[in-house]
């Protein structure tokens, strides 16, 4: 299993909404190395929900629910999307201030290269997150 993180602002697609919908199909993706990212996207992988712009944490876990096809948002057969559904909500939400501050997570793509919306997530990364979550 590999482990993902996806961005939205709140405003356009919140993890509430997630919740609601109960699954969704993550489209729109216009950025080459975030569609080889949802290329290799498996079944079952575990994805970190993070709220960017407002509030910039992350905030839930969701999984692969569908792997890569066709972006129903273009005609342009080369974008892909990827369902995800909601697992859980994290208790307390991670900070890109506390990611930045956290040595083990110096390497992330999330501090790396921030502006990318898809991207991976090492296992010791994820572990750590989850650990400054409460969740472990």
């Amino acid at each position: 299993m590999a482990y993902w993180l996806v961005k939205s602002e709140p405003s356009t697609y919140s993890w509430e909404d997630l919740v609601k919908e109960k699954q969704t199909c993550w489209s729109g993706v216009r950025n080459y190395a975030a569609r080889g990212h949802l290329n290799a996207m498996k079944k079952g992988d575990e994805v970190f929900f993070y709220h960017s712009n407002e509030g910039t944490d992350i905030v839930g876990i969701a999984k692969v629910s569908k792997e890569a096809y066709h972006d129903p948002t273009t005609d342009d057969e080369r974008w892909v999307a990827v369902d995800i559904k909601p697992v859980k909500k994290i208790k307390n939400p991670v900070t890109l201030e506390a990611i930045k501050k956290n040595k083990k997570l110096a390497s992330m793509a999330l501090v790396r290269i921030g502006r990318l919306s898809v991207q991976p997530v090492t296992e010791t990364e994820w572990a750590t997150v989850l650990e400054m979550a409460g969740e472990k």
